[in-house]
């Protein structure tokens, strides 16, 4: 028998892999390619206090080995969410992890304190938004800021929190360890690393936004080395992701210490890579006769 649940902060899920927030919606656009009972967690797209429009287009272009996004977090806003996206998740067997951005602190408390009430999991912060309030620095990139806003969330939330950290800081281990002195339950990394690119031939830029976040395999080395590195550095457990499209990929993660992975990119160029990463870690634990996820998880030292 093989076993591939693992826990999050007190949280069963069946197999270790997640969606990534912002790359499959909240659930109802894949779940004609992808049965949603057979992830650990479905993890929705980002969701504000107030509905947010998103930035100008263009705001997707692709590039060697990945993409760039600005799409600015577009969501209907907190109770458009609640009333539509949160019962559609409930008819399947998968556990409900929310994405919650804002633009100062008072915008995630009270998302969070919304949510407390609603049957979800997990709550992830997405603190790579710009701070509004402090010069539009992200919340990810100051461990100041994110330990208190990490403190200020847990107030309100009834859920176990997820920090999701940016990777364009100088040091990942500083941000984990802020996290969690914060009172993060885990953190999740990493998120996009900023990019651009410009169009030699009308000469501007790619993206209306000049630069955009990057995903793809070509960030998975750099999230590997995050990933390790701040697993090594706090106590809690962390959630991989980056660049992630084949089971191999997540196996490698796993192995980094990662407890589970989140799938992003991979799904807009396959939109069954979810479910097939998670029967190809099956068939890898199979093949290696290994009976339980943790003879993996944080394996190489």
């Amino acid at each position: 028998m093989i076993n591939t649940k693992v826990t999050l902060a007190g949280v069963e899920l069946k197999n270790p892999v997640m969606t990534a927030s912002g790359t499959f919606g909240s659930g109802s656009e894949y779940s004609e390619f992808v049965d949603l009972n057979k992830l650990g967690a479905v993890v929705t797209k980002g969701v504000a206090n107030v509905p947010w429009p998103g930035n100008p287009v263009p705001r997707v272009t692709e590039t060697c080995g990945g993409m760039l996004n600005a799409i600015g977090l577009q969501n209907p806003g907190i109770d458009v969410f609640c009333e539509r996206d949160i019962p559609f998740l409930k008819n399947y067997d998968t556990k409900i992890i929310v994405n919650v951005c804002g633009r100062s602190v008072e915008d995630y408390c009270q998302v969070v304190e919304r949510l407390a009430s609603e049957p979800v999991d997990m709550l992830e912060i997405n603190v790579s938004c710009p701070n509004v309030k402090e010069g539009g620095i992200a919340f990810g990139q100051d461990p100041k800021a994110l330990e208190a806003i990490t403190k200020e969330v847990k107030k309100y939330a009834a859920q176990p929190v997820i920090m999701k950290l940016s990777p364009n800081v100088t040091d990942i281990t500083v941000m984990a360890k802020a996290a969690e002195a914060g009172g993060a339950d885990v953190i999740s990394l990493i998120n996009t690393l900023t990019g651009m690119k410009i169009d030699i031939n009308r000469r501007t830029f790619a993206l209306a936004n000049k630069t955009g976040g990057m995903s793809g395999p070509a960030v998975k080395p750099v999230a590997v080395r995050m990933v390790y590195q701040a697993a090594h550095a706090v106590k809690i457990p962390v959630i991989g992701m980056g660049g992630i499209a084949t089971a191999e990929d997540a196996i490698e993660f796993l192995m980094a210490g990662a407890t589970a992975v989140s799938v992003g990119t991979a799904n807009f160029f396959n939109p069954y890579a979810t479910i097939q990463i998670a029967e190809g870690i099956q068939a890898f634990m199979e093949k290696q006769k290994i009976h339980d996820l943790g003879e993996i998880i944080g394996c190489v030292e």
